[in-house]
């Protein structure tokens, strides 16, 4: 995985993704200031790291946090080998997503601990053992996502496997994850699915007999800022790493709890050069399907960037960018590999523009959530849809 610094940005990218290190960190340290040493910090790198950029956000936080979550064992293997080629120590690497009895194999040399959330677990375990191989784990409980997980009323039959293999799979870790503490602002389904856990977690412990501290984890970003009684051992932060609130809910439900907002810093700053920029006359019509028309004459700038590189077609007609700190409107159709945008109104006569497609410049921005609400959908979609192909750059 390459890691690319912004001073060795090359001329030849027309469109990429820049990454600030600082922002990163100020928002680790306020996660930090929320914990106050009560519980340790995870960083959720799942998505491509929310779309950032896996290898870029994990050699900013690295030494910031206390342990990375991944969702795929292909990247926790991604980093094992960053971290040799860098000559960095290993950091604790959890992977909460289901993963293959070959990539269970993989883990356990890698010491890579693993989520066990399902009953093909079960017929891992002998392989495992064949093979001599050992891997710490974490049990995931189904307190009402219905998503992966063991539920309470199988529970200990479900386990019961677990009782025999403590060398083959030495449980560390019990997690559970909130259905529903983002969109509300009250917190009653959040509040039973604490109790949830901590029953079953409490069955569980005595049923398996688990000796030493069992971390126990639920709460993820939104979680951790506004129920104190769900930040537990440690707290997965995920949306809230890279900047961006969970919801406009948890703000508030935020500076209800904390009475300070904290203040988050987005990392992210998509940007992009234009191929062309030209004049065209009083009702020319632009893009594909003649939806635009020029009212006068226009001088407009194509950008080589489109819904193939996750710039969504719904934005058509109503999405903006920056431009010489200028808010400039996208018109015309949104296309596979190219955007027309309106630059009538900034002043450089430079044959090629450079337009800020999500971020800020000056007093001026495009957040995720505008991006996201021309889009009809979530910031999460917005970010984690950038095209894994185009470059990102780690800036300061």
């Amino acid at each position: 995985m390459m890691i690319i610094m912004a001073s060795k940005l090359k001329q030849s990218y027309s469109s990429w993704v820049e990454v600030s290190t600082s922002a990163l960190q100020q928002n680790v340290q306020v996660f930090k200031s929320i914990s106050k040493n009560a519980f340790q910090i995870g960083a959720v790198l799942k998505g491509n790291a929310y779309g950032h950029g896996l290898a870029p956000v994990y050699s900013a936080v690295r030494s910031q946090v206390d342990a990375i979550y991944l969702i795929s064992a292909q990247d926790a293997f991604q980093i094992r080998e960053l971290e040799r080629q860098n000559y960095w120590h290993p950091a604790r690497i959890i992977v909460i997503g289901a993963i293959s009895l070959a990539e269970a194999h993989q883990c356990s040399q890698e010491e890579v601990e693993v989520v066990i959330g399902g009953s093909e677990w079960k017929d891992y375990t002998q392989s495992l053992k064949k093979k001599a191989c050992s891997l710490k784990v974490h049990v995931h409980l189904d307190t009402g996502l219905s998503r992966e997980g063991f539920r309470s009323e199988n529970l200990l039959k479900d386990l019961a496997f677990l009782k025999g293999a403590q060398k083959i799979l030495q449980v560390v870790g019990i997690m559970s994850h909130f259905a529903n503490t983002e969109d509300v602002t009250e917190q009653s389904y959040a509040l039973e699915q604490v109790t949830e856990f901590k029953a079953m977690s409490l069955r569980l412990k005595k049923f398996l007999k688990l000796k030493g501290p069992i971390e126990e984890h639920l709460s993820a970003s939104a979680g951790a800022m506004i129920l104190p009684e769900a930040r537990l051992n440690i707290a997965r932060f995920g949306i809230s790493l890279y900047g961006l609130w969970p919801s406009i809910e948890a703000r508030i439900s935020a500076k209800l709890v904390l009475k300070t907002l904290p203040e988050l810093k987005p990392a992210l700053t998509w940007k992009c050069k234009s191929q062309v920029v030209k004049w065209i006359k009083k009702g020319s019509y632009v893009g594909y399907g003649c939806t635009y028309r020029c009212s006068q004459e226009t001088r407009i700038a194509v950008f080589p960037v489109g819904y193939f590189d996750g710039y969504p077609r719904i934005v058509s007609g109503k999405a903006h960018v920056l431009i010489g700190k200028k808010r400039c409107p996208v018109i015309g159709r949104v296309m596979m590999n190219h955007i027309i945008v309106d630059v009538t109104q900034v002043k450089s006569k430079k044959s090629q523009l450079e337009a800020i497609l999500l971020g800020s410049d000056g007093k001026e921005s495009i957040s995720a959530e505008s991006l996201a609400n021309w889009a009809q959908t979530i910031h999460y979609e917005i970010i984690t849809r950038i095209g894994s192909h185009l470059p990102r750059i780690l800036t300061k």
